[in-house]
C-alpha cells in the first residue's frame, strides 16, 4: 500500500501543482487524489468535459446493500483550481508549499486546497482503518474550474453525471473561521450563498476633439450622476430566518437587524463589515470604459456593476429594487441585465448542522455554532439547484485564524494557513463523518 501523506504533506504537495485558472490544468492534481483514494478502497470515477480537465468523485458505501441504500449519502466537496498569484508581491514562493514555524504558504492554502488535504486525508484515513459506512455511503468529490464559475466542473458535473454527483448532505467551502464577538467565539456554518445580479448602464453621446468638448456630448459626463446614486444606494435588510438566528447567537436582535447592524458596526466594524453584506443586496461598480483615444470625446460609455443578491428574492424583484435606487435614466443611458443567477440556500435545521453542533461543543465547549450566509458564492449553490433536497454546508473549521484575518488572505498576497488548523478540520470531517454514517 503507498505511503499517504499527513493533511499537511498532502497540502503542500497541491500547493505546488500550479493549477492557474484559466487554464487550470488541475489534471495533476486530480490524479493524484484518484491514486491516494483508490489504494484506501474507494471505488473512484474521474470524468470531464476534456481529458485535460478531470472531476473526481470517490465513493465508499455500507457492504450491506440495504444499507446502503437507504442512506444518507454524504458528499465531502471541494475545488482545486486557484486564482493568479504575482510571486513578486509574496514574501514566499506561490507555488512552494512552504512550511515554517508551523504556517503552511502557497496559493490554496486558504482557498480551498486546504479543505481539499483535510477532507481526502480523513477520508483515507477512515478508510485504511477498516471503517465503512453502517448505512448510506461517503462521496469525496473534487472538482475543477469553480474560480471562473464552474463550468467544466461543478456545473458539468452535476447536469452530465447526476449519478454521481447525487448527495444528500454536502460539506463544502465557505464557514468556519471563528468570529469573536462580546467575549465568545462564534463559529459560522455558510448554510446559504448570495447570487450575483450583474448589470451595466450604457450612455450614448456625441463625438468630437477633446480639444472642442462644446461640439460634442460627452457620454461619459452622463454616468457621473448615476455613479453616486450607486454609491449612496441603501437598500432595505431581506433577513432570511438563518440570519435571525446568526444575530440572536451573537447576542444582537434578529427581528430588528437596522439596530442590530448598527450596533455591530460601533462595536466591531470589521467583523459587521464582513457579515452585513449577507443580510441585503449589495452593489459595486468596477468597471468603466469610454473613448479608446485621449482626445476624442467618447460617445459611447458603459459602466459595469457587480450586484449580489440574498435568496428569496426573485428576478424582477431584484431588478425593481435596483432601479429604484438609480433612478429615472436618462433617454439617452439605457441599462443591460448582463448575469443572473439567483442565490439560494439549505434549512438551518438537519442533521448536519446537529452533527457539526455537537463535534464543536466537544472541541471547543467556550464556542457556540451560528448559521451565516456567503456575500459571494461557491459550487454548493449548484448543488443546491441540481439537488432541491441536498442539504448544502459550507464549514472549515479553525482555532488560530479568525474570520477577519482569514477574509484578507483570500485571493490575496502571502495566503497560508496555521499547520494546527489544518489538523483541527482534519478531526472535524473525520469524526463528523463517523457520527452521521456510522
Amino acid at each position: 500500500m503507498a505511503n499517504v501523506p499527513s493533511a499537511t504533506g498532502l497540502l503542500q504537495q497541491l500547493i505546488r501543482l500550479n493549477t492557474v485558472n484559466p487554464p487550470g490544468n488541475e489534471r495533476p492534481a486530480i490524479e493524484l487524489l484518484a491514486g491516494l483514494l483508490e489504494d484506501a478502497g474507494f471505488a473512484v470515477t474521474t470524468v470531464g468535459n476534456t481529458p485535460e480537465r478531470p472531476n473526481l468523485v470517490a465513493e465508499l458505501r455500507a457492504t450491506d446493500p440495504a444499507a446502503a441504500a437507504a442512506g444518507p449519502v454524504l458528499g465531502l466537496l471541494s475545488h482545486v483550481d486557484t486564482v493568479l498569484a504575482s510571486p513578486e508581491d509574496w514574501q514566499h514562493d506561490p507555488w512552494g508549499g512552504e512550511l515554517i514555524d508551523g504556517v503552511i504558504w502557497g496559493r490554496g492554502a486558504i482557498d480551498m486546497k486546504s479543505q481539499t488535504a483535510a477532507e481526502v486525508t480523513a477520508a483515507i484515513d477512515l478508510a485504511r482503518s477498516g471503517w465503512r459506512p453502517a448505512r448510506g455511503a461517503l462521496k469525496v468529490i473534487v472538482v475543477v474550474d469553480e474560480e471562473v464559475g464552474g463550468y467544466e466542473g461543478a456545473v458539468w458535473l452535476t447536469r452530465e453525471h447526476p449519478e454521481l454527483a447525487a448527495c444528500d448532505l454536502l460539506l463544502n467551502e465557505g464557514g468556519g473561521a471563528p468570529m469573536p464577538f462580546r467575549g465568545r467565539l462564534h463559529y459560522g456554518v455558510c448554510v446559504g450563498e448570495k447570487g450575483p445580479v450583474r448589470f451595466l448602464l450604457r450612455a450614448r453621446g456625441r463625438a468630437a476633439h477633446a480639444s472642442t468638448p462644446g461640439l460634442g456630448d460627452n457620454a461619459l459626463l452622463k454616468l457621473v450622476p448615476l455613479l453616486q446614486r450607486l454609491a449612496d444606494a441603501e437598500f432595505p435588510y431581506d433577513l432570511e430566518p438563518a440570519i435571525a438566528t446568526m444575530l440572536d447567537g451573537l447576542g444582537l436582535d434578529g427581528a430588528d437587524p437596522a439596530a442590530s447592524y448598527a450596533a455591530l458596526r460601533a462595536e466591531d466594524p470589521a467583523l459587521a463589515a464582513a457579515i452585513e453584506p449577507m443580510s441585503r443586496i449589495m452593489l459595486s461598480p468596477t468597471q468603466i470604459a469610454a473613448s479608446d483615444k485621449l482626445n476624442v470625446i467618447p460617445s459611447r460609455a458603459e459602466l459595469r456593476v457587480d450586484c449580489r443578491v440574498p435568496p428569496g428574492l426573485t428576478e424582477a424583484q431584484a431588478q425593481a429594487r435596483i432601479l429604484d435606487q438609480i433612478g429615472p435614466l436618462p433617454d439617452d443611458v439605457e441599462i443591460e441585465w448582463t448575469e443572473t443567477i439567483l442565490g439560494n440556500a439549505s434549512p438551518e435545521q438537519s442533521p448536519l448542522m446537529d452533527a457539526l453542533r455537537e463535534w464543536i461543543g466537544e472541541q471547543a465547549p467556550e464556542a457556540t455554532i451560528v448559521p451565516t450566509f456567503l456575500p459571494g458564492f461557491t459550487d454548493s449553490r449548484t448543488w443546491r439547484t441540481a439537488f432541491p433536497d441536498c442539504v448544502a454546508y459550507g464549514f472549515f473549521p479553525h482555532r488560530h485564524l479568525e474570520l477577519r484575518e482569514q477574509a484578507g488572505l483570500m485571493h490575496a498576497k502571502d495566503e497560508r494557513i496555521d499547520e494546527r488548523d489544518l489538523d483541527f478540520a482534519t478531526r472535524c470531517y473525520r469524526d463528523v463523518v463517523a457520527r452521521l454514517l456510522g
